[in-house]
């Protein structure tokens, strides 16, 4: 017994779903990109982690422990800022010349770190970096607040290695 394939009806056409994927697909790609903007900020919240330890730390073992001497440490401020900024992805002078693809796709506006607050035991350095929000127009729009990380180092102490006692030592 043979199956006869089932016959269009008259005037049905072809390319309906078609028509609707071409429009779908306009709709999700603003979507899709919004999506992959926001993935980017959390990539982004990551390495300003990485990079406000950096400068907590830099500014940790080659800043002046006096103030007699703070105004010296301008320069190393501003180098420490300098690398941070390419780090994250902003188009500065002396940075890797993709960056301005990087700004530009994540929309970072500003950046600050300098100068760290120096206080009696901690100097307080706080990375803060600002954006664009995010969002597809006309459908949702996310707010970006500035993104602030705050690190604590000590004032005086610097690393030492520690060394644990020998028993030879014990009286």
């Amino acid at each position: 017994m043979r199956i006869r394939p089932e016959r269009k009806a008259k005037g049905a056409t072809g390319g309906q779903a078609t028509t609707e994927l071409v429009l779908l697909i306009l709709f999700l790609i603003p979507v899709l990109v919004a999506f992959s903007k926001m993935f980017a900020r959390l990539v982004l919240v990551q390495k300003m982690e990485i990079a406000s330890y950096y400068a907590a730390r830099r500014w940790q073992l080659e800043s002046h422990k006096t103030l007699q001497y703070e105004a010296a440490d301008g320069p190393l401020c501003q180098d420490i800022e300098r690398n941070v900024a390419c780090y994250l992805g902003f188009a500065r002078p002396g940075c890797p010349a993709g960056n301005a693809a990087v700004q530009s796709f994540l929309s970072l506006q500003d950046m600050s770190l300098c100068p760290p607050v120096r206080t009696q035991v901690w100097n307080i350095v706080t990375l803060k970096v600002t954006t664009n929000p995010v969002g597809v127009p006309h459908l949702f729009q996310f707010q970006s607040a500035p993104f602030e990380i705050t690190k604590y180092v000590p004032n005086r102490d610097r690393p030492i290695t520690f060394i644990l006692p020998s028993v030879k030592d014990q009286p």
